[in-house]
């Protein structure tokens, strides 16, 4: 498994449309990519303009596919000025414990 696990910062005002379309990306990611096995979007318990982000892809190229998806160019353009931060990832590329490789989908 290839695990991500990183954070977007939300700018003032923005919250709402900025989830709105993270969601839609995190859906597609699931449905649309055979691949991706799972995708989260967490609301950090400090700070209301920060969500995180945990995602579990069958290898790095699973992810590099996911990084082309049409879906995720959407969000990035649609988000891009929505950020005050770019992408910060904490774990980009670690691979789980458990559950074993075997008991995913």
């Amino acid at each position: 498994m290839y695990v991500i696990i990183a954070s977007m910062k939300i700018k003032e005002g923005h919250k709402e449309a900025f989830i709105e379309a993270l969601l839609e990306d995190a859906q597609a990611s699931v449905r649309d990519e055979v691949d991706c096995f799972r995708f989260d979007v967490i609301q950090d318990a400090g700070d209301s303009n920060l969500v995180w982000l945990y995602e579990v892809y069958k290898d790095e190229a699973a992810f590099q596919t996911h990084l082309k998806s049409p879906h995720l160019l959407k969000l990035l353009d649609t988000i891009k000025d929505w950020r005050q931060e770019g992408l910060q990832g904490a774990a980009r590329g670690s691979s789980n414990i458990w559950p074993p490789d075997s008991q995913w989908k």
